[in-house]
């Protein structure tokens, strides 16, 4: 492929490469599930470009990308990670991302900091439903995107099968460029070449004729392909007339069609094998910065404004991808810069979108900008400005948080929020000891500023501390976090779920609140009726006194009284809904008769009135809509009924998954999240929403009171 003049540049070994036109860079997120080899693609990558010296391995803990003590120790990546190399002339932002569900909120920041997305699939394992969803949100967004089958040299690799997977699970457009040989070689359909690596290097050679059959029987598609999706009305009359069609031309219309979001070209790689060829399709068939639709940018008030590009010498306006903390520097900031150049020491507007959703003050803040670096794993190098379209690391950026824009203070602009997951798998913690509950608030409140995934709450009604987390090792990676990164040990609780109580029949109750001590005493005598409500019927209190008998100031004291007592519960200590009490007799005295004396008698009363008729304890249900291919909707079904839930329908959305729609208990979908994706193949979503509340089964209310909860 055409090279192009230089636009990137790097100085000796541990520089960082700086780029100067947005048109020279390239930002790239490697998407795919654990296990397809992203990392160890990175690091290849890494190494042939020269920007390591040799690769390192996820097994040994090694690599540029995982850097963090719990991926090394897990073997995984959990965190997105910013990887640049240089190859000629243009610098590449490779964006390396988890591959795991939990981890889903680094992989979204991967796909707003890109222009272009590299679907890594191994040749052993195929495409999982997490792979097939992502592969549908770019598709929403026109994301330019190309397929690496990996793993070409493993025993188990069955390259003609894994493509037909893709084919299938990512639909038209999807064509091999090139077909591997033994793990060692590959053929080029365009070039009709074959690139031996067995050597070492890569050496050109003639294919033999089972080869160039091979050729032959994919490359027919390959073009009409490429030309189809270039919209070359001409050159495709040229080719059905019998023409040859010149390389370099096909080459041309390949890049317009994978830049259009219409072709998706697959690569095959092996340790040392098929790079080169990948760095060409990221350099000249990925769109630059100039080319890709920019994210929606508005005022600060939301009202719209000028066209903002990419441009170097435009207003400035970044985005935060993510927010890290560093135990030396403090906090870092990925930022992408979609207009204008971000330099060291200037003082931009920081506005936000999430903080008020995520339980902060929303806040609009000028802040000094820090030094600049260009990230290479843990590695931080120093870098003089970031212009248009680049991506950097930005210190101490105190008071900004992910998601937020930096722009000029005196022309603040906001760029539209990406949509984020719901995190759906709540946590209930506790300290170890009361040396860890002093640290624990300040560092629960920095792992929320790094991760908009994770939702604390403080539950006032059952008195936890709860996480809401995307799932178990989601929720594992923060624990450990607490401990390794802030010392503050914690220790997993049986969660609760906030019961209610209400009345199941009518009754009568007397509160008698008469003690005559020195002085003054306290006279209070009340007569209430309680009354079941309908459910979400709230309370009334109904005043029914006649003659006098408790004195018009006493009546809302009474009331206080009463709500005070079901806000404590009656019988299992949680608060009473749905009830009506009339207070309908009492007595009173002239001189020890007060406030508080009827007060009293008015939690006296309704527990008096409990005493005499059967309580119910209530449970919350949601409803619940779940996102389910179509394979697997039978079994969340049946799942959803044996949780005691209803399920209410079912609807077809495309693509071939299915909503289905159920109301069910909170106390049955306390790890709902864990057990979908067990059910779907990690292909199911859900979110819920608070319904109304309902009786508890017999059963189980009797295992709550015999619990002793609350």
């Amino acid at each position: 492929m055409a090279e192009r003049s230089t636009g990137a540049t790097t100085g000796a070994a541990g520089r960082a490469p700086v780029a100067d036109r947005p048109d020279m860079v390239r930002n790239v997120v490697l998407v795919g599930h654990s296990g397809a080899g992203k990392t160890t693609l990175v690091e290849a990558l890494l190494a042939e470009t020269g920007t390591i010296q040799r690769s390192g391995r996820v097994e040994d803990g090694t690599t540029v990308s995982d850097f963090d003590e719990v991926e090394m120790r897990q073997q995984r990546s959990v965190n997105l990670s910013v990887a640049p190399v240089v190859h000629n002339g243009y610098k590449i932002n490779f964006l390396d991302t988890p591959g795991y569900a939990d981890f889903v909120g680094d992989l979204r920041a991967g796909l707003r900091a890109a222009d272009a997305a590299l679907f890594v699939v191994s040749a052993a394992d195929g495409v999982d439903g997490l792979t097939r969803m992502l592969w549908e949100e770019c598709a929403l967004v026109r994301m330019p995107r190309a397929v690496v089958i990996t793993k070409i040299d493993h025993q188990r690799a069955n390259f003609d099968e894994v493509l037909a997977t893709c084919q299938d699970a990512f639909g038209d457009g999807v064509a091999p460029l090139y077909l591997p040989v033994d793990g060692t070689g590959l053929l080029g359909l365009l070039s009709q070449r074959l690139f031996d690596y067995s050597g070492g290097g890569r050496t050109e050679l003639e294919p033999d004729d089972d080869q160039l059959a091979l050729i032959e029987q994919y490359r027919g598609d390959l073009i009409e392909g490429i030309i189809q999706e270039s919209e070359d009305e001409t050159l495709m009359d040229r080719y059905l007339s019998g023409e040859t069609i010149d390389t370099k031309v096909l080459i041309d219309d390949l890049e317009k069609a994978v830049a259009r979001a219409g072709f998706y070209p697959v690569l095959a790689t092996a340790p040392g094998v098929g790079l080169m060829e990948l760095l060409e399709i990221v350099t000249q068939g990925f769109p630059s910065p100039l080319e890709h639709t920019l994210p929606k940018i508005t005022g600060i008030d939301g009202k719209p404004c000028r066209e903002i590009t990419a441009d170097p010498d435009g207003p400035l306006v970044a985005e935060v991808v993510k927010t890290t903390s560093d135990p030396y520097v403090g906090r870092i900031s990925l930022v992408r810069v979609f207009s204008g150049t971000l330099r060291p020491d200037m003082t931009v507007h920081v506005s936000g979108h999430g903080l008020a959703e995520r339980g902060h003050e929303d806040h609009d803040v000028d802040e000094r900008v820090g030094a600049l670096s260009s990230p290479l794993g843990k590695l931080q190098r120093t870098v003089g400005k970031c212009v248009a379209g680049d991506i950097c690391a930005v210190a101490k950026l105190s008071r900004t948080e992910t998601g937020d824009t930096l722009s000029d203070k005196d022309d603040p602009l906001l760029v539209e929020a990406w949509t984020m997951p719901e995190p759906l798998l709540p946590v209930a913690i506790r300290a170890r000891s009361k040396a860890d509950e002093d640290k624990l608030s300040q560092a629960l409140s920095r792992l929320v500023a790094e991760d908009p995934t994770l939702r604390l709450e403080n539950n006032a009604e059952t008195r936890q501390l709860v996480l809401w987390c995307m799932g178990e090792a989601h929720a594992d990676v923060l624990l450990d976090r607490l401990a390794k990164r802030h010392g503050v040990e914690v220790e997993k609780i049986d969660l609760r779920v906030p019961l209610r109580e209400t009345f199941a029949g009518k009754a009568q109750g007397m509160g008698r609140n008469v003690k005559q001590t020195g002085g003054h005493g306290q006279y209070a005598i009340c007569h209430v009726e309680v009354e079941p409500l309908p459910s979400g019927g709230g309370f009334e209190f109904v005043d029914k006194i006649v003659g006098g008998v408790v004195p018009r100031q006493f009546i809302p004291s009474v009331e206080k009284g009463v709500r005070a007592q079901m806000e404590r519960g009656v019988v299992a200590g949680y608060p009473m809904v749905d009830v009506r009490v009339t207070l309908y007799d009492g007595k009173a005295h002239s001189v020890d008769s007060s406030d508080m004396a009827f007060q009293i008698a008015g939690q006296l009363a309704l527990r008096d009135a409990a005493s005499k008729v059967a309580t119910h304890l209530l449970e919350p249900v949601d409803e619940v809509s779940v996102l389910v291919a179509d394979d697997y909707v039978g079994a969340v079904m049946s799942d959803l009924s044996s949780r005691r839930g209803r399920v209410l329908g079912t609807e077809p959305v495309g693509a071939g998954r299915t909503l289905v729609r159920a109301e069910v208990p909170q106390l049955e979908i306390t790890r709902y999240a864990i057990d979908l994706r067990s059910l779907s193949h990690g292909a199911g979503t859900f979110t819920r929403s608070f319904l109304r509340y309902e009786p508890l089964p017999a059963h189980l209310a009797d295992k709550v009171a015999a619990a002793g909860e609350q």
